[in-house]
């Protein structure tokens, strides 16, 4: 069977901002597994770190559980996740266990840290999938196939410096929409806390406004998530695409695709 993974930094990262696709993959017949980096521990003005984190677990386990995906626990604390190498021989040891055709994770440019320290410890730990003088934490066998990594849009849509970015291909997710409600919903401990620390006086309003105004951008769908497809040196063969899997719920966007044969 084929399997596809989605890496998130925090708990409900990829129910913001992935978990559309990943149900689509589901049904199409892919395995789906589900991993947050960080423990969210940090993740509330309410309850202290262990507290926080022992909450939080439980709630990315029934988003991962309502998502119908193999959970796999993080890996350190927010704010903690850096690109070094013991976290990056843990991450490498996942991605041999699950042997991932579909890799979808954060984007290379987004509003914090953690979230673009994701999108390399992913890239890096897929790309040495087939070396066998990388050990992974724990040991696992290595193995060499085809895994097409693909970058989310960024939440807000823009990267860092305020920049609005396009995605290069679309998902429509009108179909599995409710459901990725329901598994944003299971983060209860957090409405509060990113009113505090974001002002996102609904955060299920968030996700909702977040995937029209992509399926806007589309200009096809109501609902969507935009992808970017990871350059394929070291990862698979130039025209390997397996989200066409999806489908009629796939859409490419040329001028995005055009765009990059010009350089701008």
């Amino acid at each position: 069977m084929k399997t596809a993974i989605a890496i998130g930094a925090h708990p409900d990262d990829i129910e913001l901002m992935m978990a559309g696709t990943l149900l689509l993959l589901k049904k199409a017949g892919y395995e789906i597994h589900y991993l947050n980096i960080s423990s969210g521990n940090c993740g509330s003005v309410e309850y202290d770190a262990a507290t926080t984190r022992r909450v939080r677990l439980l709630e990315a386990k029934e988003a991962a559980s309502i998502l119908g995906a193999h959970f796999h626990l993080p890996l350190c604390n927010d704010l903690e996740i850096m690109y070094e190498v013991k976290t990056l021989r843990r991450l490498a040891a996942i991605i041999r266990e699950v042997k991932p055709a579909i890799v979808l994770t954060h984007s290379p440019a987004d509003y914090m840290e953690d979230h673009t320290t994701t999108c390399r410890l992913a890239v890096t730990a897929t790309f040495a999938r087939g070396m066998p003088n990388f050990q992974s934490t724990p040991e696992q066998p290595v193995a060499t196939y085809d895994s097409t990594i693909y970058h989310c849009l960024p939440h807000g849509l823009r990267d860092s410096l305020r920049r609005r970015i396009r995605a290069g291909a679309y998902i429509q997710t009108n179909a599995v929409h409710e459901t990725k409600m329901e598994a944003l919903k299971a983060h209860q401990s957090q409405q509060n806390w990113l009113d505090v620390s974001q002002k996102l006086n609904s955060y299920l309003q968030t996700m909702e406004d977040m995937s029209l105004e992509i399926g806007r951008m589309s200009g096809k769908f109501q609902y969507a998530e935009g992808w970017r497809r990871h350059l394929h040196y070291g990862f698979c063969a130039p025209d390997t695409d397996p989200l066409k899997d999806l489908g009629n719920d796939y859409l490419i966007d040329q001028l995005y695709e055009k765009s990059l044969e010009e350089g701008f």
